[in-house]
């Protein structure tokens, strides 16, 4: 089982991707930015203030029902002091919905009333569509769509292959790739991001991962790991250091395979299939709801 420290990871596509959204950015009244509500922090590019700039901007903290709701609230505050709008929302449930919609007439009110005093009634408002890969995303641009979804007539300097959706309410919004950025240079973004999925498995080592997480975990929602697994968290061996790995992990670890009963050939206990079955019951929100990130 090998650590990890910096994570690089920057294909081709994401850093075209980058220069789409530069280039179309005049296209649209507004930015919606997509993160996951589990990791507010590390689903935020970095870049993103940078590429937007002054443009109008709505925060989307998705996948709230898996979050923990106590801290979901404070992240919204916390946003909201820092002048941006935050909204919790939930594309498998749909939660949440509506209220954006109306959260971003409301942040669009002043320019509305600027067209209609030019006489453009009814001029809908576009918007950008931004957020790293698996946030939610795709199945938010369905949520709003339904049956409403079309492609829209192409307009100039709109690439091939994007396409405009109408999602009603005089709205319309443009879909962009998730676009990550080339290096985590905070090793915690990008163990966060693999936990959640961000990046590609192949990226870290799962067995790792997984006792990363299951350190968090006990430290910060021990009955998750209580209640999922039936295991007891009593005389863990402690971290001595970094250099020594995560060996109160990779015993919880242990702990989980033995119960689960991930056996082979001699009675050793099948880590790297516990390490699966814990990354993805956590990400599937079979372990509660869990939020990886507090606001400083």
């Amino acid at each position: 089982m090998s650590g990890t420290t910096h994570v690089q990871w920057f294909p081709g596509h994401m850093a075209k991707t980058r220069r789409i959204m530069q280039s179309n950015l005049k296209l649209v009244d507004a930015v919606v930015e997509i993160t996951d509500a589990r990791i507010p922090y590390s689903s935020r590019n970095p870049e993103m203030d940078r590429l937007v700039g002054a443009k109008p901007r709505l925060l989307l903290l998705n996948k709230a029902d898996s979050a923990d709701e106590t801290i979901t609230s404070q992240w919204i505050d916390h946003y909201k002091r820092k002048g941006i709008t935050a909204v919790a929302t939930d594309c498998r449930s749909g939660k949440n919905i509506n209220r954006f919609k109306a959260a971003l007439t409301e942040l669009m009110a002043e320019q509305v009333a600027v067209w209609e005093q030019k006489g453009m009634h009814g001029r809908p408002i576009r918007m950008m569509i931004v957020g790293i890969p698996n946030v939610g995303k795709s199945s938010f641009i369905n949520r709003l769509a339904g049956s409403k979804r079309a492609k829209v007539e192409d307009r100039p300097g709109v690439t091939r292959g994007k396409q405009w959706v109408s999602i009603g309410d005089n709205m319309e919004l443009l879909d962009m790739p998730g676009i990550l950025w080339h290096k985590f240079d905070d090793k915690l973004v990008g163990e966060h991001l693999a936990f959640t999925g961000a990046v590609k498995d192949d990226i870290l080592d799962s067995e790792y991962l997984a006792c990363r997480l299951l350190e968090l975990l006990a430290e910060e929602y021990p009955e998750s790991i209580i209640g999922r697994y039936g295991i007891s968290l009593d005389d863990l061996p402690e971290n001595e250091d970094e250099s020594a790995g995560c060996v109160r992990g990779f015993e919880l670890l242990e702990r989980v395979g033995r119960k689960r009963g991930f056996l082979v050939s001699g009675g050793e206990i099948n880590t790297e299939r516990a390490a699966a079955t814990v990354l993805d019951e956590f990400r599937g929100g079979k372990l509660g709801r869990i939020s990886l990130e507090r606001p400083k």
